[in-house]
């Protein structure tokens, strides 16, 4: 125990340990001092020496004190500390909104589970990314909503990914609102980027702001777009609830309005990609985490607390019993 107490221990004057080679002259000072005060007288009995009390026990006592003192007020001279050491970021981030399609189609099963839930676990592990970033987002459907305002909270942002699913808004695919309601979002912020991932798997068919407006107003404030359509090509199974409750599999045409899509992209300075499985997405996700790098500056501040004070105690405890134990038990009588 007393060796895992010094593994997190430093010292600031460790050159004062220096005085601990004081210690073997003591011990020598000592054991010729009393091999010159020892004599020796004829007895006729053995049995007169052999004295066994308390006292010739302890004998030594005194001066193994004086020696822990010692031991003790060199180590607070020598000042142990512990240390903390806190890490500040500063510079320019990037403030980032997530917009991600919870319409029907995104439970289509040509990713694995679905869409839905592989864009989830991609934009879990974008987060988890981009440590000294703010991000938000938002989700959309026939309308779109707030999720999770801009946050440098991750475990709010985690949790607000995890909640996403479909059915929480009416159905649709209005592309243009989930794109207006990113760019009110983060059009006031003062980062020295600002970013909208835009994410869906069909075409605009809802909401009551044209996705060309939205496009237009991103640009107002110098909002990067970056859009991802999400589908394989051709068909793709997708459950449908029957009226009697029963789930069965359809086959539904993917449709992307890619023109679209590209459109907002290259206009806003982003790019357009194109996700067909799980792992073309986490690609795409990687990438753009490449291409928007924070400016951000990591520096170390080390904090010490002192840890003397203890040995300070512990020395002027030796030296009061040494001092009791000379006057009062070892008391040498004329």
């Amino acid at each position: 125990m007393l060796l895992e107490y010094f593994n997190d221990i430093s010292f600031a004057f460790p050159w004062f340990f220096i005085g601990l080679l004081v210690i073997p002259v003591l011990i020598y000072y000592y054991i010729t001092s009393r091999n010159k005060r020892s004599g020796s007288i004829m007895v006729s009995d053995l049995s007169a020496t052999q004295l066994s009390s308390f006292k010739t026990i302890l004998i030594h006592l005194p001066f193994f004190l004086r020696v822990f003192s010692i031991v003790c007020i060199t180590v607070a001279l020598a000042r142990p500390q512990t240390k903390n050491d806190v890490q500040q970021a500063e510079g320019e981030g990037v403030d980032i909104v997530l917009c991600i399609d919870v319409s029907g189609s995104m439970t289509a099963q040509d990713f694995q589970p679905n869409r839905l839930e592989a864009a989830k676990a991609v934009a879990t592990d974008f987060v988890n990314k981009r440590q000294t970033d703010r991000i938000g987002i938002v989700i959309f459907a026939g309308e779109s909503f707030t999720q999770c305002p801009l946050t440098t909270d991750h475990s709010v942002l985690l949790a607000a990914i995890e909640n996403i699913h479909n059915g929480l808004l009416e159905d649709g695919t209005a592309i243009g609102s989930g794109l207006s309601t990113g760019v009110d979002r983060i059009r006031s912020s003062k980062a020295s980027s600002k970013v909208i991932i835009l994410l869906t798997d069909g075409e605009n068919n809802g909401g009551l702001i044209d996705p060309k407006t939205a496009k237009e107003i991103a640009k107002a404030f110098a909002i990067k777009v970056y859009t991802i359509g999400v589908g394989t090509d051709g068909y793709a199974k997708q459950p449908v609830q029957l009226p009697t409750g029963d789930i069965v599999y359809q086959e539904a045409k993917v449709s992307i309005d890619e023109n679209l899509l590209t459109e907002i992209a290259n206009e806003t300075g982003g790019k357009y990609y194109r996700a067909k499985d799980n792992a073309s997405l986490a690609n795409i996700y990687n990438e753009i985490d490449t291409l928007e790098k924070s400016k951000v500056e990591i520096s170390t501040i080390t904090r010490y607390t002192e840890q003397f004070f203890p040995f300070v105690i512990a020395a002027l405890v030796f030296l009061f019993l040494e001092v009791l134990l000379r006057y009062t038990v070892f008391r040498k009588f004329p």
